[in-house]
């Protein structure tokens, strides 16, 4: 799978993060999974193909603040919206040792509304080769909002362009596990590459192993499935083949958000670029693996950008 110069573009919400700087003081910056993809992705690619984030935000100064970073961060902000009675959500990162909880203000998030504009979602990512959804951007909108965002997935898919999905799926932003089922269930209908963590699916789906998880995804429909096991093999499904890539150990690890985010930055930019899955897969491990390194959801553009050059 090569793209050759078509854009990626990733769907959800960017929320304000609040990340532990030591002495009881946070760190401001911007995360949200689709994002984290979005942002690692750019670095790596570094322009080659165009990388895109489709989102809306308020007009407060922190939506502002938000635009301006993703525009000096080499992302196009042409699919970034406003509403003017919404701003961002919010996060707040806690520890305990490496793992992290999340505390979340999203009750006024101007991205709850990302679809509610067929037309303005439609043009969003009508010039895309690529779109990365996951299920927080499902979960975070009404019914019929994720209604409107598969049908336009759909519509792309016809006019040539992939679908990558990662259900990441987090049970609290959802009304019900019948709910989660049939939506991931309708989502994975309109997917080509899924990039599953082993742990959702076994408690959504009882999966017994990852190679369940490829197995029933195989059944849905979908043609290449990476499976991401925390510190365990990633398992690699593509042309008929399932492959395995040892997780090697990560010293000073310092903070888990994002990992799995920064992962798939890694193998999709890889696959972009025409790299085979077992490559891809391994330049998402590195990106995971600098991601636990660093306080926060996202690494330094300059760590990036240069383990890209080494890894893809």
């Amino acid at each position: 799978m090569k793209l050759g110069y078509r854009k990626v573009s990733a769907v959800g919400e960017a929320m304000v993060e609040m990340a532990p700087a030591g002495d009881g003081l946070y760190r401001r910056d911007f995360a949200g999974d689709t994002f984290n993809t979005a942002w690692h992705m750019a670095q790596l690619l570094g322009g080659v193909i165009p990388v895109g984030y489709v989102t809306r935000v308020g007009t407060d100064g922190l939506s502002e603040q938000f635009v301006e970073e993703v525009a000096a961060s080499g992302l196009e902000t042409s699919g970034i919206l406003t509403d003017p009675a919404r701003t961002m959500g919010l996060y707040l990162i806690e520890l305990d040792g490496v793992e992290r909880r999340f505390v979340y203000w999203r009750s006024a998030s101007a991205a709850h509304g990302l679809a509610d504009d067929p037309a303005a979602l439609g043009k969003a990512i009508g010039d895309a080769g690529l779109i990365h959804v996951s299920g927080i951007t499902l979960a975070i909108l009404s019914p019929r909002a994720r209604s409107t965002l598969l049908d336009a997935l759909t519509f792309a898919r016809g006019n040539g362009a992939l679908v990558s999905f990662d259900p990441n799926i987090r049970p609290r932003l959802w009304s019900s596990a019948e709910e989660i089922r049939e939506t991931i269930a309708r989502a994975l209908a309109v997917t080509d590459i899924a990039l599953p963590s082993f742990d959702d699916e076994a408690a959504t789906w009882g999966d017994n192993s990852p190679a369940d998880t490829v197995a029933r995804l195989r059944l849905a429909g979908v043609r290449e499935i990476v499976v991401k096991d925390g510190a365990g093999d990633v398992i690699v499904y593509c042309d008929g083949t399932s492959l395995s890539s040892p997780t090697q150990p990560v010293d000073g690890i310092v903070d888990t958000t994002g990992a799995g985010d920064a992962f798939n930055a890694g193998y999709l930019s890889g696959r972009v670029l025409g790299q085979d899955a077992l490559t891809s897969a391994r330049a998402g491990q590195a990106m995971a693996a600098e991601v636990l390194r660093t306080r926060g959801a996202r690494a330094s553009k300059e760590r990036v950008r240069t383990l890209g050059q080494s890894v893809l």
